[in-house]
């Protein structure tokens, strides 16, 4: 099975040649060999037969489709969205991201988020091109961590090589026309250039023998949520973004001859913030062009992975998350940078709380992002400039021996909490933050890695209509690396009857919020020694 899908692969990225010279001697011998290869006969009047089959399944067939999906993983969408005045969001472009969730052979899982620009061309062939370099017997359960290491920067290579393979013949069709400067040529260079252009950053994981490896290349993230037995969640961010901000990057640039300072202070590198990235030719092969590259030794741009494992995930429940830059700035937007990590996190383990499945629980978080990102639009606020538009939103999670809610509890009996928003203050940097919040566990039916189980939950854990574990959410203001801590008495959250509150004679209902103890914490850490007093809730 993994060598006929690898022949696929094969046929699928040699397309576009056999496709633009079928008629050609040397053509019809690529597409014979292809054909052999996939078993197909190649003789007599089967020969016309298997070539229409062929292009009939290379356009409109995924080699992917038959791959088995990870039930152990959900995803969440939305489409990029401009406001207008009023508040209305229209979407400017088609959706450009793309992901990949798969289970493979010998206990291996593949997941990716693939963030990109200026189409979907690009996203789309990595997610495809990297599953066949990764998911057809190059790993298996033998290899060290150096070799699984090795084998994922291969893979990324060969993406990139693949892709501009592709692109090849329209990329000398442009050069061509483009030297004769005729004006009936412009429309077709117009769609040269469509076709060519656009790029797309990508964040990999691969999980073989219970271990986690960690490939970025660009700005997308990666966050594991790792819950301990005594009730404490660590949140760490795997891998730094490679973008005009990050020091190393532009180290990196630096060597090579590239002035960094310019690089920083325009912030973009042809309209976009990553310093490396898949495709793009225009950094890729047409560098010397651009003003800010024009000095480079080398390619500056460069697809190389930063790869990051293993992580062993051993006795560990928790989960993993996958984010699109365009999810990550549309929190940055809407509540600033300082707390993303933490934010997500808590939404995640909110939903994961309510949801009766992760692809549902995925989707809610992306949904709550996207209202909070208008909803700041909308109100005026200081940050309400930063939110007229967001990008393409991606969300992966992906659980790890983690329990689901099963989806019967309602708010009124302890189902579904929002995390509460913290508000920043100028030590941010150099304090910790401390907020409670409750997170609602099932107590039946749990759904366990992807599969209905008995409970997990061990003796004396809190269920609906009694206290529930909370969770206190720590922030060290870091580039690679955040964590949070779970403890507390469930205290935070009152019951509520069955029967809708009514209103009082001023028209207030009485909260089922009691914020007492949030503010007891946020003042014994922020009042410096001096006693802070303690608001009532109403």
């Amino acid at each position: 099975m993994a060598a006929q899908r690898r022949n696929l692969m094969d046929l699928r990225l040699n397309q576009n040649n056999v496709l633009r010279c079928s008629s050609k001697p040397i053509a019809k011998r690529v597409l014979r060999v292809l054909l052999h290869k996939t078993g197909i006969s190649k003789s007599g009047s089967e020969w016309n037969v298997n070539v229409k089959r062929i292009v009939l399944f290379l356009q409109h067939q995924s080699w992917t489709d038959d791959l088995p999906l990870c039930q152990m993983c959900g995803v969440g969408t939305a489409p990029n969205c401009v406001y207008g005045p009023d508040g209305k969001g229209t979407q400017s472009h088609t959706n450009e991201d793309g992901h990949l969730r798969f289970r493979g052979e010998d206990g291996c899982f593949l997941y990716g988020v693939f963030n990109g620009y200026d189409g979907s061309r690009v996203a789309s062939f990595a997610s495809q091109c990297l599953t066949a370099e990764l998911l057809l017997g190059q790993i298996n359960s033998s290899h060290t961590d150096n070799d699984i290491r090795r084998i994922l920067s291969q893979a990324f290579d060969v993406v990139e090589k693949s892709y501009f393979e592709t692109i090849d013949d329209a990329l000398a069709e442009k050069a061509n026309l483009s030297s004769y400067h005729l004006q009936h040529n412009e429309e077709r260079l117009k769609e040269l250039e469509q076709e060519v252009s656009g790029g797309a950053t990508a964040i990999v994981a691969l999980i073989i023998n219970n271990k986690l490896y960690i490939a970025n290349v660009g700005t997308n993230r990666a966050l594991l949520c790792k819950s301990s037995s005594d009730g404490q969640n660590q949140v760490l961010q795997i891998g730094r973004p490679h973008n005009t901000d990050s020091e190393d990057e532009l180290q990196r640039l630096a060597a090579l001859g590239v002035d960094s300072a310019r690089v920083r202070q325009a912030g973009q590198i042809a309209g976009q913030t990553s310093t490396r990235r898949l495709g793009d030719y225009r950094v890729k092969l047409n560098y010397n062009d651009i003003d800010l590259l024009s000095a480079a030794k080398t390619k500056p741009i460069v697809s190389e992975p930063e790869i990051h494992g293993s992580q062993s995930l051993d006795n560990i429940s928790g989960f993993l998350v996958l984010m699109s830059e365009g999810l990550i700035t549309a929190l940055e937007s809407a509540h600033g940078p300082e707390q993303v990590n933490q934010e997500i996190v808590a939404m995640v383990a909110a939903e994961l709380a309510q949801q009766a499945s992760i692809e549902a629980a995925a989707q809610s978080v992306v949904d709550r992002v996207k209202r909070l990102h208008h909803d700041v639009y909308v109100s005026g606020r200081q940050r309400a400039v930063y939110c007229s538009r967001h990008e393409d939103m991606t969300l992966l999670i992906r659980t790890i021996n983690y329990p689901l809610a099963d989806g019967a509890l309602t708010p009124t009996q302890g189902g579904r909490i929002y995390p509460v928003s913290v508000p920043y203050s100028n030590s941010q940097s150099t304090s910790k933050t401390s907020v409670t919040l409750s997170l609602v566990m099932p107590s039946q039916s749990t759904l366990t890695n992807g599969t209905n189980t008995a409970s997990t939950l061990e003796e004396g854990t809190p269920t609906p209509g009694s206290q529930s574990p909370t969770a206190t959410l720590q922030s060290t203001n870091t580039q690679t690396q955040s964590s949070s801590s779970s403890s507390g008495d469930g205290s935070l959250f009152r019951q509520r009857g069955s029967q809708a509150a009514q209103p009082d004679e001023t028209g207030r209902v009485l909260p089922y919020v009691d914020f007492s103890q949030f503010y007891r914490l946020w003042g014994s850490d922020h009042s410096d020694g001096q006693s802070t007093q303690v608001p009532t809730a109403s």
